[in-house]
């Protein structure tokens, strides 16, 4: 049984697909009977040879559930599109065990945010303890050049003062 269908050629990440009239039990690829037209999906080019698609068809090639839909889109073949790709159903199981999934990915994303805000907090006061550190240092360092401008003698110099103090170690 001749079936009408998609050859994929092209290079790697970047198919093109010829449309092309084979048998049934063969590799489209590798043994066909006749190129009838060729599909590009990065561009969505399509191009068929209509009356050559006809003439297998009359002959009773059978095109593929892609290639139907895409002869319906052409007006080349008449009728509905069909079903080409279902998804597969799940079981209760895999519904339940992918509600618990969903679950914990939440509370894990809950306790992650509410971490966050912790640490936020936390950093926060950190910067509030330096910036009072900070104040306090300053305060301090104010005080001991007050002292030490206290302790000098009117006239005398800072070195002249380091000069007495070494003498009199």
């Amino acid at each position: 049984m001749l079936r009408i269908r998609l050859a994929r050629t092209g290079k790697k990440n970047k198919a093109q697909f010829r449309v092309v009239v084979a048998e049934k039990t063969r590799a489209a690829s590798k043994r066909f009977v006749e190129i009838l037209g060729h599909y590009n999906p990065h561009s969505k080019e399509k191009v068929f040879k209509k009356e050559r698609i006809q003439y297998w068809i009359s002959q009773g090639a059978q095109p593929s559930a892609t290639v139907h839909n895409f002869l319906v889109d052409a007006g080349i073949i008449k009728g509905k599109k069909v079903t080409s790709w279902k998804p597969k159903k799940k079981s209760e199981e895999e519904k339940q065990k992918e509600a618990e999934e969903m679950k914990v990915k939440e509370e894990a994303k809950a306790k992650k945010e509410a971490g966050e805000s912790e640490v936020k907090k936390e950093a926060v006061e950190k910067e509030e303890t330096k910036k009072e550190d900070e104040n306090n240092n300053s305060e301090v360092k104010k005080e001991d050049k007050d002292k030490d401008e206290s302790e000098k003698q009117p006239g005398e110099k800072e070195e002249d003062k380091k000069e007495t103090t070494e003498v009199t170690n």
